[in-house]
């Protein structure tokens, strides 16, 4: 029964994904950017993904939750490079990620292993955990727990940091997350090995969808879901 919990809770996190448009080329192109540690400018995504500047442009000015440096560069997009409170460590680059549910995630897309540290909002306590692309390793507490917005209305997807991200939290205990849960019924707590559980059921749904896509038109492939 669980099985199907968490299968139902993936499906979910899918489709919202999908409706925020954020599961296309592009986005997958910035993320494994930024985990470089570097900003992105618009025209390296323009070169590598062979499109026009201003049709690349137009795409960014519709995700309100990106994030951009003085000169224009792309800073933070689900992993980021401004400091919050889930911090992401790759090699020896230190990046933040927008919610803990990226920090389980972003390793099994970009098959990697990053060393997790994070604050729980209701104790004030550290959570520490390294994640890899097969599992979650030295848990600190062990009893720690994630938040997640599992879906938002179609009329309310506008900014996905906002709506979604902003809530996603690490817990240092099943008894902090349920305190802040009553506070935040939109969000569901599990426990860290589910919420990964449920990052890897996501991230093996959007392979699957992607092999169809080979006979799509690029800018298709390239733009939409």
């Amino acid at each position: 029964m669980q099985d199907i919990r968490l299968q139902t809770i993936a499906k979910a996190v899918v489709q919202r994904q999908e409706r925020y448009q954020r599961t296309s080329l592009l986005f997958d192109q910035l993320v494994r950017l930024l985990v470089q540690g570097q900003p992105v400018a618009p025209e390296l995504l323009v070169r590598l993904l062979h499109r026009d500047l201003d049709e690349v442009r137009s795409i960014l000015r519709a995700h309100p939750e990106l994030e951009y440096d003085a000169q224009g560069n792309l800073v933070g997009s689900g992993l980021t490079l401004v400091p919050t409170a889930h911090q992401f460590r790759v090699e020896q680059r230190t990046l933040f990620a927008w919610c803990a549910f990226d920090t389980l995630t972003y390793p099994v897309e970009l098959h990697l292993s990053a060393q997790v540290t994070s604050r729980c909002p209701v104790t004030g306590s550290s959570i520490q955990l390294t994640v890899t692309p097969e599992q979650v390793l030295d848990l600190d507490p062990g009893e720690a727990q994630v938040s997640l917005v599992v879906d938002v209305a179609a009329e309310c997807s506008y900014n996905v940091r906002e709506d979604v991200c902003n809530y996603g939290h690490f817990f240092a205990s099943r008894e902090a997350a349920l305190l802040w849960q009553a506070a935040h019924q939109e969000a569901v707590i599990l426990s860290v090995e589910e919420a990964y559980q449920v990052g890897k059921l996501v991230e093996g749904a959007r392979f699957r969808d992607a092999e169809p896509r080979e006979g799509r038109s690029e800018s298709k492939h390239l733009f939409n879901d």
